[in-house]
């Protein structure tokens, strides 16, 4: 693809959705958002979505050769069908690249939503220029992509791998997904949350509005439950880590989500894990950046999706 050409970009969420154009190297020309109102069903929110675009198109004065696409949950990357989402009641089996290839008359082509901000980073963000990027997200859950030679990888089925659900301590808390102690469940946010509330004691002054970034701000003022549950999300995050540096000795591993937004309470006993636990590879050369796409990460990902599907 010709730099000077532009991309249609749309990162489908729960709650927002959010359309644009995108150049060549990956800068938003255009943007424009709109609430999912999922209950509305799809087809009202494909209508948004294309007026979107067509007011980006509008605006920028370009029309796009293409458009890519981030979505939430389980989808399938080569049919274009959404799968089974909770937070999308009636979505299910309904294809968002269809509408919009249909619309445009553009190659279109759509991966999860993590996959596209993964994509994201290493095309246009922290590990640009790298040939093996692991990104790992770390919110509400824990999810991530691996991104090698600029290809996503794809498991057996073409799957999409669970970074978040596999096991670094059997004797934990029982997860959604069927394990105890999987990643997810013992360094996701809520996990530290729920940690605190059940360790907090009787008289503990700030039990109320306890979260995970509260925890952290608690912290930085030398709270002593808020230290505790800081060093124990530190750790279940560095054992996850160093145990992908063991598995897949990347280039780089790249941290985001809400969660890293308070990294420098976390950093440090990540990279401490990593040296520990990680004698046989040579972890050194595995470089740990926070990812650098924030806000945008979701919109610039759905337009790194169409460049690795339609490369020039």
């Amino acid at each position: 693809m010709d730099k000077t050409e532009v991309v249609g970009a749309v990162d489908i969420g729960g709650t927002k959705i959010a359309a644009g154009i995108l150049d060549g190297h990956g800068r938003i020309l255009a943007q424009r958002e709109t609430p999912t109102l999922a209950q509305e069903g799809f087809d009202a929110a494909m209508d948004r979505v294309t007026a979107m675009l067509r007011e980006c198109r509008k605006e920028t004065g370009r029309a796009f050769c293409g458009v890519g696409i981030g979505c939430t949950g389980p989808v399938d990357p080569f049919t274009g069908e959404i799968g089974d989402v909770d937070f999308l009641p009636g979505w299910q089996g309904r294809n968002p690249v269809g509408e919009l290839a249909q619309a445009f008359g553009r190659p279109t082509a759509m991966e999860n939503d993590a996959d596209a901000a993964a994509l994201g980073e290493a095309m246009w963000g922290a590990g640009a220029g790298k040939a093996t990027v692991i990104c790992v997200t770390v919110g509400t859950g824990i999810g991530g992509g691996i991104i090698v030679g600029g290809e996503l990888y794809r498991g057996v089925g073409g799957a999409h791998p669970e970074l978040g659900h596999h096991v670094i301590d059997p004797s934990g808390p029982r997860c959604f997904c069927g394990a105890d102690g999987c990643w997810e469940v013992l360094a996701a946010g809520p996990a530290m949350t729920a940690w605190a509330e059940a360790n907090a004691p009787a008289d503990y002054p700030n039990r109320a509005d306890l979260s995970a970034r509260r925890l952290c701000s608690l912290a930085g003022h030398q709270d002593p439950l808020a230290l505790e549950a800081v060093a124990r999300e530190a750790r279940w995050l560095g054992l996850g880590i160093a145990n992908l540096v063991t598995l897949f000795t990347p280039d780089m591993i790249v941290l985001g989500g809400s969660v890293m937004r308070s990294a420098p309470l976390f950093l440090p006993e990540i990279r401490a894990r990593v040296a520990q636990n990680c004698g046989l590879v040579p972890h050194r050369m595995t470089e740990i950046a926070l990812a650098t796409l924030g806000q945008h990460a979701g919109l610039i990902g759905a337009g790194a999706v169409w460049h690795m599907r339609f490369p020039a």
